[in-house]
């Protein structure tokens, strides 16, 4: 990516890797960026989507038509900074509106040397990736256009998703602790592969001191710090890819440590199990996707961000190396897998966002789900 200053005027181009142009002006920082073009349905929460870290290296289209309404502020962001690539709106906030707000998120756009452009027709992006399919894509505003031939070859011989090993670049490079609220119940070994700053806030509001470790934590390392309970996060990449991760779950599942893997996490727990992985068609990004509990019948609405899937069978629990594991949900509106969860290990995982943060709560009682599972460990 190269940036230059701020210039909401410039003019500003996007192009799809199948050639297909949409042109507006520049938002954010000038200049030019590459990464997957992938569309987010939520209609708020555009700060703690920026500050993802599953985010890196894909350039977000926002679906909802007004962006950065209520500014920028300091107590929400999900990371130390924004790691999309860029940022795609049809039409900004010209002035923001909030209490808690502290500046405008063109500033804190081009401050983080985010090129994004806007005023483009994001309903007809959004229905051509829903069609064709997530792709690459490139923005380019002010210097950094250039004829349109040469603008797609750019986009052409940038790298694919698919095959990327990216949590290492997002995960943090050294432990840190989140001490639990109130009264100290359990420790938990969180691996980061890309952890939102929510996540371990939920377990500390349930007693669970965190102690976050880096993606190329050992064995050794996990249980140095003695934990109940082991974590594994979302993040971003091809789980494909993500051999070490695998290796380290199927350690811990070895030892039977109570486990709870979300979004990366569950594709981990689904090759550690013997499944593959594949990437879907548009992938599910935003705060409103129905997911079903297959064990309580209860249908929920929940915040997604995932390209890729566990392949495992819908219709009857099947014999792994760590025992017997079904599907515990699955999503409502493609059949594809939401969860699994052993039947004789205690370790279960979603595909989603429980901590859901901006975004709808239903799924918090899966924080819940994995204390009780150490409860029973302990017991």
């Amino acid at each position: 990516m190269t940036t230059s200053t701020r210039g909401a005027q410039a003019p500003a181009v996007l192009v799809l890797e199948d050639g297909r142009t949409f042109r507006g002006r520049a938002y954010g920082a000038v200049g030019e960026t590459f990464g997957e073009a992938v569309f987010s349905t939520g209609m708020t929460g555009y700060q703690e989507t920026l500050t993802d870290p599953s985010y890196h290296r894909q350039v977000v289209v926002m679906t909802a038509p007004h962006i950065g309404n209520t500014g920028v502020n300091d107590e929400d962001p999900e990371s130390g900074r924004i790691w999309v690539s860029g940022y795609v709106v049809r039409d900004p906030a010209r002035t923001p509106s909030n209490w808690r707000s502290r500046r405008s998120l063109d500033e804190e756009l081009t401050a983080q040397g985010v090129v994004g452009i806007s005023g483009v027709d994001t309903r007809a992006l959004t229905r051509h990736l829903r069609e064709r399919g997530a792709m690459r894509v490139g923005i380019f505003s002010g210097e950094a256009i250039a004829d349109d031939a040469a603008l797609l070859a750019r986009v052409q011989a940038a790298p694919q998703m698919k095959g990327a090993d990216l949590s290492g670049e997002v995960a943090t490079r050294e432990t840190y602790v989140v001490p639990a609220i109130g009264t100290k119940r359990f420790t938990v070994a969180a691996v980061d592969l890309g952890i939102k700053g929510m996540t371990p806030h939920r377990m500390a509001e349930r007693g669970i001191e965190v102690h976050v470790l880096p993606a190329t934590a050992t064995v050794d390392d996990l249980y140095a710090v003695d934990p109940d309970g082991v974590f594994f996060s979302n993040g971003p990449g091809d789980p494909a890819t993500a051999e070490h991760p695998v290796s380290l779950m199927r350690a811990v599942l070895e030892r039977s440590t109570p486990l709870f893997g979300i979004c990366f996490g569950n594709q981990i727990l689904g090759r550690a199990l013997g499944f593959g992985t594949f990437k879907l068609k548009y992938g599910h990004r935003g705060i409103n996707q129905p997911v079903q509990d297959r064990t309580t019948g209860k249908v929920e609405v929940t915040a997604h961000n995932h390209g890729f899937a566990v392949d495992a069978p819908l219709d009857a629990p099947s014999d792994t190396p760590y025992g017997r594991a079904e599907v515990s949900h699955v999503c409502l509106n493609d059949n594809v897998v939401e969860g699994l969860r052993l039947l004789d290990r205690p370790a279960f995982s979603v595909q989603y966002h429980p901590e859901a943060a901006a975004g709808p709560h239903d799924a918090g009682y899966l924080f819940d789900r994995f204390v009780t599972l150490m409860e029973g460990q302990r017991a």
